[in-house]
């Protein structure tokens, strides 16, 4: 139920932006099946949905104050909101630290030192590849630098290619 709350509070937060509600919930829906096909633990998968949800929780905050929403502000700008949605919505105290920490970092692409922290990586890929009409190349670019669960790189195969046979970008 704690997360179904988050999940609700997420799309009262981004209400009237159909595309960033779309976006978190697509990448959501990757990570938990990443996760599951991984066999994440169960506290863990706890923490990944959540910071699925609020992954780019920063986006407003950095707009509100330096009228960009790059990566970086994002990670700046996220924990802070992080923090403050889910101790209102009474996530304990480890949870939030977590995900707090998750969101902070989720542009970061080096160090990447833990299962939650990978799945939400690649599930976050796997929807901006599409979202942004990426080329194969950079599709297979991505697989070959970032993904790392069995899982997520056979979304990844069966979504993009990733052989680099083309440049041109996806149609929809």
């Amino acid at each position: 139920m704690m997360l179904n709350n988050l999940f609700m509070a997420m799309i009262d937060y981004y209400a009237g932006d159909a595309k960033r509600i779309q976006h978190f919930v697509k990448v959501h829906s990757f990570a938990k099946l990443i996760g599951e096909m991984e066999h994440v633990e169960e506290k863990t998968m706890r923490i990944l949905e959540a910071a699925a949800y609020v992954h780019d929780i920063g986006i407003k905050p950095a707009e509100r104050k330096y009228g960009s929403c790059n990566g970086k502000l994002q990670e700046q700008e996220g924990p802070a909101a992080a923090k403050e949605m889910l101790e209102r919505l009474h996530f304990d105290a480890e949870l939030t630290e977590r995900v707090c920490y998750l969101v902070g970092h989720h542009h970061t692409y080096k160090n990447i030192d833990s299962i939650d922290y990978q799945i939400l990586v690649e599930a976050d890929f796997l929807v901006n590849l599409y979202e942004d009409n990426l080329s194969r190349d950079t599709a297979a670019s991505v697989y070959e630098k970032i993904f790392r669960t069995e899982n997520g790189k056979r979304i990844c195969k069966a979504m993009f290619g990733c052989d680099g046979r083309s440049k041109q970008p996806f149609h929809r």
